[in-house]
Parts: structure tokens; C-alpha cells; sequence
């Protein structure tokens, strides 16, 4: 299990490698198969991880930790980060944290989202960590639960999450 700290897992994505998951290259892997391939960066970083300064860390079965960036840039008018950047990254979180229990050839959405927010987040250049467990993974839907932490270890906010586990072959657009 690879584990990065501070601006080095930004840093260390290959930014030329970004894009939607090849299925050529996923298909008859696991979930946790496929997020331990984009921990290594053999598969492209998804789109959204550079743009909202948030990315992978640590990978196990059922748990999964993102590493985020809150800068001023995710601010609302009031100067602290906006609740919808730390729901992106709890949901980050707790979905992949799904995503590694399942089988190949399954893929999740997110049906719903519970978020508890405890105290402010002020932009900075601190890391913060977000942790996602899974809690249940049945045949068709799975539960996790996130939380997320300042740089200090100081509890921000925590939620749970739905997810409707569906067979990849199928076009679900």
C-alpha cells in the first residue's frame, strides 16, 4: 500500500494520463484491482481529481483514503470551503471505498448521500484526509461511511453513502 504525504500525490500524477477508465483495461478486474492500478497511475487519473486538488492515497479492501488540497480557490463568500468540495471528496471516498469490494465486471452509482458538516473548513494549504469505509456490500446495493479530517486530525465532517451495484456490460447512460 502505497502512502504519500503533503503536496507529493498531486505532484506525482502523471497529468498527460488523465481520462476516463479504458475498458479494454478493466475489464475482468476487481474493484479493488482497478483502484490499486489507478493508485500506481497505470490507469488515467480521472478528470476531476486534478481540477478539485483531491487524489487516492491508500487502498485496501473496503477502505480507501483521499488526500485534498481545500485552497482558495473552493471558497464560498463567507471565506470558508464550500460544503460542496468536501461533499466531493467524502463521496470520493465512500464510493471507492464500495468500489473495492466488488467483483469484475460491476460498477456502482451513488443513490444517496448523508453529510454531517462539524466545523469549518478554512482554505489553506494544509492537507486534509478523507477516509471511506465500506459498512455492507450485498448483490445490488452497497453502504460506506466517510469522514473527514484537518491536517491536524480534527474530525470536519462524516456521512453515509447508497450505492446501486449494477453489471458493467450494460449501458447505463
Amino acid at each position: 500500500m502505497e502512502q504519500l504525504n503533503g503536496h507529493e500525490d498531486i505532484a506525482r500524477l502523471n497529468l498527460q494520463n488523465i481520462g476516463p477508465l479504458p475498458r479494454g483495461q478493466i475489464t475482468g478486474l476487481s474493484g479493488r484491482e482497478i483502484l490499486d492500478q489507478l493508485l500506481k497511475g497505470a490507469l488515467p487519473t480521472p478528470h476531476f481529481g486534478p481540477t478539485l486538488r483531491m487524489s487516492l492515497v491508500e487502498v485496501d479492501e473496503g477502505r480507501v483514503v483521499f488526500s485534498g488540497e481545500p485552497v482558495d480557490a473552493f471558497a464560498n463568500p463567507f471565506g470558508v470551503v464550500h460544503g460542496g468540495w468536501i461533499a466531493s471528496i467524502l463521496d470520493s471516498a465512500m464510493g471507492c471505498a464500495v468500489h473495492s469490494t466488488l467483483k469484475p465486471g460491476q460498477i456502482y452509482t451513488t443513490t444517496s448521500m448523508t453529510i454531517q458538516f462539524v466545523r469549518a473548513l478554512p482554505p489553506s494549504e494544509h492537507r486534509v484526509r478523507c477516509e471511506g469505509r465500506a459498512v455492507h456490500t450485498g448483490a445490488r446495493v452497497a453502504t460506506a461511511e466517510g469522514r473527514l479530517f484537518d491536517a491536524t486530525g480534527r474530525l470536519l465532517a462524516h456521512g453515509s453513502e447508497t450505492c446501486l451495484i449494477m453489471d458493467a456490460s450494460r449501458d447505463h447512460r
